[in-house]
């Protein structure tokens, strides 16, 4: 077929799908190459392709001594000998991942598993990179030799440009990411999290998966597209594709019954036949229509997350503690929600605090209706968990990003903060969670600050003070979804929670939603944008019962 074919077997491959139009790529621009990988330019020419990824993997910036294709010429008669390649021992950081063929021929199959034990030899500080196969095999089926494909796989992973992340090689950088993608599906799939949080006790162990969904499960003709447009525009990509299939597999099995008795195996199955339901272009289409978070924004999330690993000494892999849902029977008592009702609350938050466990900080059964007492229970813990219980029965609650001593820092006058990660919640009569609308929706912060100039007074439907600016995140926030990183008009950025010696507000933006006086006995709501017009509970209530529950560390005390 073309000088790209040596380990294709064309047998297996949909020919009617290949284009022979002759084909160039002469741009060079970044958003032109966006367009065309997006829109599959080079997907229906082999040849072109195998130029495209040869051009944009000779462009990744790398350590000074990258091994090449001269090096793989030199040690692969040393480290594979006499042995058969289709027998080669995978290196341990593989993690027994699938080595899919993606319509490779004998010498190909055997070919991934010589690459992959050269690259060991050669990067004996990956630790961690169950990719690798899947990447290696894709690559070899656009290589002109096993040399060219080693010098490729080794391009990308020597890639030394801090802002350019491209696979994960490290066990730290794996479960963070497999973190990091918990926490984008809890805020852009809700309905596929809340599938999850149904059918598995460990939510984590199905998210874990994600890496595995797209480089190994995901047929040839798919992960070719995601792999033109990732070689483009990075890591985000993977994000993307991985939600994308969630709300697939939600959308199409929802209100079916499991046809395995484990929710990864259905996931995994549906990804391997997704060609029943979903094309390559449709997948990419629901990707890209998610309004995801800036690059930036979720490397700093990432970098949170390995920061919460690292301080629990989470650094390589282990037997997997059954830690997402770290709500035990045994150890749990409330008398506001039971311990399935928390745990439904424990898979709303923050994937790094789903590693704690729940401790009790505060109840006014206990320490009586004393706003005073609220805070010195309550301070110094970074989050908190609200729960209130009213006499009509009526149970809601917030998750508070921020430690309730920042109060102090508006002095005398009552000063909102707090991060777009906060959210309250109802669990009685029916159960709904409700996010920041600016976090939520952020198309609203270039509205917003196009009018920071025009209002300087407070929000429509608060008499409050709020702060001259959002105060600095404590180094334990994730810095994603700090205020400062949304351009956002100082009234209105960081306005979630807000305490004095009189009251207790959660809400803001345009209004406050949650009320509390000062003898911890009476509250009120008010319907706002912040919480899309829905009320939390009667618009007057009297307290039953109140909680503030703080996060343990399960593993260091």
């Amino acid at each position: 077929m073309d000088e790209y074919s040596r380990f294709v077997d064309w047998d297996k491959m949909d020919v009617s799908a290949q284009s022979q139009d002759t084909k160039e790529l002469s741009c060079t621009e970044f958003q032109e190459l966006k367009q065309l990988a997006r829109q599959g330019y080079w997907a229906k020419n082999h040849c072109l392709r195998a130029k495209v990824y040869h051009k944009l993997i000779s462009s990744i910036p790398c350590r000074t001594v990258t091994p090449d294709a001269n090096v793989y010429r030199d040690i692969v008669v040393k480290i594979v000998g006499k042995r058969s390649s289709s027998s080669l021992p995978l290196p341990e950081f593989v993690d027994n991942s699938l080595v899919p063929t993606y319509c490779l021929n004998a010498e190909g199959v055997g070919a991934v598993r010589k690459i992959i034990l050269c690259v060991a030899n050669q990067f004996p500080d990956i630790s961690f990179c169950p990719a690798l196969p899947a990447v290696t095999a894709l690559l070899l089926h656009y290589s002109k030799d096993e040399a060219e494909c080693f010098e490729q796989v080794c391009r990308i992973l020597a890639c030394n440009d801090p802002s350019k992340r491209l696979i994960d090689q490290t066990f730290l950088a794996f479960e963070s990411s497999c973190m990091t993608f918990g926490d984008l599906v809890n805020k852009y799939c809700q309905a596929a999290h809340k599938l999850m949080v149904a059918v598995s006790e460990d939510v984590l162990e199905v998210y874990s998966d994600w890496q595995r969904w797209l480089f190994g499960e995901l047929p040839m003709a798919y992960v070719a597209r995601v792999f033109d447009v990732f070689l483009v525009e990075g890591y985000k990509v993977l994000y993307r594709v991985a939600l994308a299939l969630l709300k697939f597999f939600h959308k199409v099995r929802a209100g079916q019954p499991m046809e395995s008795d484990s929710i990864q195996q259905d996931i995994r199955a549906f990804v391997r036949d997704i060609a029943k339901s979903v094309s390559p272009e449709r997948l990419l289409e629901k990707a890209f229509a998610i309004r995801l978070f800036s690059r930036k924004e979720i490397h700093l999330l990432q970098m949170a997350n390995e920061k919460a690993l690292q301080q629990k000494g989470i650094t390589v892999k282990q037997k997997r503690q059954n830690v997402h849902l770290a709500v035990h029977a045994e150890n749990f008592k409330s008398e506001i929600v039971s311990v399935k009702e928390m745990r439904d609350i424990w898979s709303w938050i923050p994937e790094r605090f789903a590693l704690c466990q729940p401790l009790l900080l505060f109840t006014t059964l206990e320490h009586g209706c004393s706003l005073s007492r609220f805070y010195s229970h309550s301070e110094g813990h970074e989050p908190t968990l609200l729960l209130i219980k009213t006499t009509a029965k009526e149970v809601c609650g917030a998750y508070l990003s921020t430690d309730w001593s920042e109060r102090r820092r508006g002095g005398n006058k009552l000063s909102f903060f707090g991060t777009g990660e906060c959210f309250v919640f109802r669990l009685q009569p029916e159960v709904e969670r409700y996010e920041w609308v600016i976090i939520k929706h952020p198309e609203l912060a270039t509205a917003g600050a196009e009018t920071e100039n025009q209002n300087h007074s407070s929000p429509t439907g608060s008499t409050l003070c709020s702060g001259s600016g959002p105060p600095e995140p404590s180094e334990r926030l994730s810095p994603f979804l700090s205020a400062r990183h949304f351009n956002l008009p100082s009234k209105t950025a960081s306005m979630f929670m807000a305490g004095s010696s009189e009251c207790v507000i959660v809400g803001g933006g345009d209004g406050q939603a949650l009320y509390l006086d000062a003898d911890l006995n009476h509250g009120r709501t008010s319907h706002c944008n912040t919480f899309n017009n829905q009320p939390l509970c009667s618009e007057n209530f009297q307290i039953s019962v109140l909680e503030v529950w703080g996060f343990r560390d399960t593993m260091n005390g």
